[in-house]
């Protein structure tokens, strides 16, 4: 038998000798539960953004980085997201899918407005993604992209 202190058990007996489960007075239990609830309420409200974050991305984009990583002329290839992003001309962003139409590898490089697979040596057009030469049987597809707040931002397709 356990022991009880009956100013914080909810089953006590009253000077009859009757067991009661209700009280009109709350036990130090439930106001303490009460608290903690409380509590954890505010700090599930302190933890929201409140929608007003301009640095992330909503939900579904993919930052992909600054706009000073793709150089005027070139490109940069994000592994990760299988993109590769160009500028052929100052502000001018484009991007396409990284994988190659020919046999699905990565491609490798961006020069000379031209996209390289270095795989089988099947090279893009950095301004439209169609096949400049090689193997490739079609052009790299081309992908949403933004730029907001200087990020280059992938928007799902």
């Amino acid at each position: 038998m356990r022991a009880t202190d009956p100013s914080t058990d909810p089953t006590t007996v009253d000077p009859t000798g009757t067991p009661s489960t209700s009280s009109a007075e709350p036990t130090r239990r439930i106001l303490l539960c009460g608290a903690l609830v409380a509590a954890g309420g505010a700090g599930l409200v302190a933890c929201g953004d409140g929608g007003g974050s301009k640095d992330k991305a909503p939900a579904g984009d993919k930052v992909l980085g600054p706009v000073g990583d793709v150089p005027v002329g070139g490109g940069k290839i994000y592994d990760d997201a299988k993109v590769v992003v160009t500028q052929p001309t100052a502000g001018d962003f484009k991007a396409f899918t990284a994988v190659c139409t020919h046999q699905q590898c990565l491609v490798g490089s961006v020069a000379g407005g031209q996209i390289h697979c270095p795989c089988h040596n099947s090279n893009y057009d950095a301004n439209t993604g169609a096949v400049l030469g090689g193997p490739a049987p079609r052009p790299l597809a081309a992908k949403p992209i933004v730029v907001t707040n200087g990020q280059i931002v992938l928007k799902p397709a």
